[in-house]
């Protein structure tokens, strides 16, 4: 997120940087409504311009699943190989046609005053038929599986900057930046 902002005339700070320690419980049934929740709530304790962004894999074959519970889709518990393992296995031997998936995130803006706007980014792909490479990052575990259309790796082969290219968190974040600027 700092490095898409990076240039703004704003300093820019996480949650836990000006001492947000806690989250809210993700009750939303969208993205945007997480997105907003997690937003309004920091707002509500730093009564500051605040933005956050819920995000996930939905798969078409699996009727939009794991969607807004990617994280928590087998327990909040569960590792990231689980995860990505149980993506696979779920879809079992599906042909190439019919594992299409996308990820997802949508962005909220609050201002001090309670406006909101919502920014969203998603990206196409498909869900490969094993998990390619080892998961270095836990929260992101289903990079391991989903290659974007018009290319030949995971976003987990990818690098920072070539996945940031093409992610919906990038999306989202490069419309943020636009309206902010405008």
């Amino acid at each position: 997120m700092k490095k898409i902002l990076i240039g703004l005339p704003w300093e820019i700070l996480s949650a836990e940087e000006a001492s947000v320690l806690e989250d809210p419980e993700e009750t939303g049934l969208t993205f945007a409504e997480n997105a907003l929740l997690k937003a309004r709530f920091v707002a509500d304790k730093t009564r500051e311009w605040t933005v956050a962004d819920d995000s996930g894999l939905c798969i078409e074959a699996l009727g939009g699943a794991p969607g807004v519970f990617s994280a928590r889709w087998i327990g909040v518990d569960a590792t990231g190989p689980e995860k990505a393992d149980k993506v696979v296995r779920e879809l079992g031997d599906l042909p190439a046609d019919k594992r299409g998936a996308y990820f997802e995130c949508s962005l909220a803006l609050i201002s001090p005053t309670g406006e909101h706007w919502i920014f969203t980014g998603q990206v196409h792909g498909t869900i490969t038929a094993e998990r390619r490479e080892k998961i270095e990052r836990p929260h992101l575990p289903y990079d391991a599986i989903f290659i974007p259309f018009g290319h030949d790796r995971t976003f987990g082969e990818m690098t920072d900057e070539e996945k940031g290219v093409l992610s919906h968190r990038g999306q989202a974040f490069r419309k943020l930046k636009e309206f902010l600027v405008a």
